[in-house]
């Protein structure tokens, strides 16, 4: 590792430490003062959500078995807050409650006393000390808006001496949310605890000076984190809909209850929309890029029904560095740009150049996505640049992945530039041209990508180029490099020869691949973001070995 990265890694690391320790003395305050907390006696709305229901979840859930991350856990009429569970993923899921939505499927009085004692269990368990999984900041926010959007289902029958645990220990989380907001680094969960924040100073009594400065602190996390194109600092086109989900009911509560919308709130919501729709294939899911993961159709579909600027997709987010290429059903998604700092790398991706092609109404290459509940060496895997469809050399990935012991695993030089064109050519084809300068250090190469589409859309045409600097001789000796296309599980692949496969979809929708000159190889894969968990695809791969053979050319042409 060179100077400059160890530089910029203890830097990290030491910024890293100061927040944990802010996160401790907060909680540590805030102990020290909960005997003078101000315990409000009754909420005054429950905002909606908008996440999808699943009433066998919440069957399972009655019958003590718990189904969360993967996993199942049977309690044996145990509360699950006592006993040891399954992963790390599944005591996330558990403490943010973010299951009690699926009991609204159910709303009977013996199911909601069931979900009121589980509440009542983490209350007695967990709920007077800020430590562990439980109070991580993610985790807290999440619960907080799920305690929130959920209490009539908690609440209902319920005695007053529970109401009034329930009441004051939603006010104690409230208040540790406050004090670890500047605590938390740039990101998504940043973000999620201060519309947490704003949520709560309106579903309870409060003044309104309270509620407008909420408002107005909700505002600048907006301003910092949306950017002017409607993306998210993040770069990962879930976390559009992840918002969108908790920002939605926001709003609608603030107007529902008369209060003074925060400035910034509208406006970001309608700037959100038309990236979101940029990221959706035609299959109706939502692009791979930098830890997007499955997304439920219920989902995106209860957010799509609320937005008032529809129209065409982009054709690029210019902020968020990706473009879109689109005609008649056919579309491509290319990812033209690189993390925008070392906090928010800890979920990006090295997969500058990766693109995904859809086509009637199925997605033919892929990138592997990021599994949702999965072993750290998964995540590893799904973020390097061979789980991407672009070029790797050397089966090395165009940005590193460096795990610090306090920072995580973030990623460290290779891509720092990327050079974009983007032009129609005198028949209407749509062309796009872009270069990074990942592997240079290593192996002294650019990785230059043109692809395009013709004014038809059944015609994509692909060209992987590795060239030196100019002002620079070969660094390196021969190495191996691979343009890798990961197929959908979905399609089936069959071989016509050496030079090209045929990919079938399940309704007949047939694409050509084929690389003049070239072996194209099928081999096995992992497809890491089936809604159902990992499950096994396949890949096309096209090796070559620069300095011999330094480019290559491909196309994608529709079937008969």
């Amino acid at each position: 590792m060179r100077l400059a990265d160890r530089r910029r890694l203890f830097s990290y690391g030491i910024r890293e430490i100061w927040r944990r320790l802010c996160r401790r003395s907060a909680g540590i305050r805030l102990a020290v003062t909960s005997s003078a907390l101000q315990v409000p006696d009754r909420l005054i709305v429950a905002p909606t959500d908008l996440r999808a229901l699943d009433s066998f979840v919440a069957e399972e859930i009655l019958e003590d078995r718990f189904p969360l991350a993967g996993r199942i856990l049977e309690t044996f009429g145990e509360s699950p807050f006592s006993i040891e569970l399954p992963s790390r993923a599944f005591a996330e899921r558990l403490h943010s409650f973010a299951w009690l939505r699926h009991i609204r499927t159910n709303k009977t009085e013996a199911t909601c006393a069931h979900a009121r004692q589980m509440v009542s269990d983490w209350i007695a368990l967990h709920g007077r000390r800020p430590k562990g999984i439980a109070w991580e900041a993610n985790v807290a926010a999440e619960r907080v808006i799920a305690w929130l959007s959920h209490s009539t289902v908690v609440l209902q029958g319920a005695e007053a001496g529970f109401y009034r645990r329930f009441m004051r220990s939603l006010a104690y989380q409230v208040g540790y949310l406050r004090k670890i907001a500047g605590c938390l680094p740039e990101g998504e969960t940043r973000l999620r605890l201060r519309i947490a924040l704003a949520m709560a100073s309106v579903s309870m009594p409060a003044r309104a000076a309270h509620i407008r400065r909420e408002g107005i602190r909700l505002d600048r996390e907006l301003e910092r984190q949306i950017m002017a194109d409607g993306g998210h600092i993040s770069r990962n086109p879930r976390a559009v809909l992840n918002l969108l989900i908790d920002l939605l009911p926001l709003r609608q509560t603030y107007i529902n209850l008369g209060h003074d919308l925060p400035q910034k709130l509208i406006p970001t919501i309608d700037r959100m929309y038309p990236a979101l729709r940029f990221f959706r294939h035609q299959d109706g899911d939502l692009a791979l890029f930098n830890g997007a993961s499955s997304t439920p159709a219920s989902e995106l579909m209860s957010v799509l029904r609320y937005d008032e600027t529809a129209g065409k997709p982009f054709k690029a987010l210019p902020h968020m560095n990706y473009h879109r290429l689109s005609v008649e059903g056919t579309t491509l998604i290319v990812d033209t740009g690189h993390s925008l700092s070392a906090e928010l790398s800890r979920s990006a991706h090295a997969g500058c150049l990766s693109f995904e092609m859809s086509a009637g109404r199925h997605r033919f290459i892929v990138n592997c996505g990021a599994p949702k509940y999965a072993s750290r060496s998964y995540r590893q895997v799904a973020r390097s640049t061979a789980a991407h469809s672009t070029v790797t050399l050397n089966e090395t990935s165009s940005s590193r992945i460096v795990r610090s012991r306090f920072a995580g695993p973030i990623l460290l030089g290779g891509v720092s530039e990327v050079e974009v064109e983007r032009w129609d050519d005198m028949h209407g084809n749509d062309w796009l041209r872009a270069r990074h300068n990942g592997y240079v250090r290593e192996f002294g190469y650019f990785h230059e990508r043109e692809i395009g589409l013709n004014v038809k859309g059944d015609k994509i045409k692909g060209h992987d180029r590795l060239f030196l600097p100019e002002d620079k001789g070969p660094e390196t000796g021969p190495f191996a490099a691979a343009a890798r296309f990961h197929i959908h599980p979905a399609i089936v692949l069959s071989r016509r020869d050496e030079e090209s496969v045929v990919m079938r979809a399940p309704d007949g929708e047939t694409w050509i691949f084929a690389a003049p000159g070239l072996d194209v190889l099928i081999e096995e894969d992992i497809f890491f973001a089936d809604v159902s968990g990992v499950r096994p695809s396949q890949q096309l791969v096209i090796e070559f070995s620069p300095p011999e053979t330094s480019e290559i050319r491909w196309m994608l042409r529709r079937g008969d």
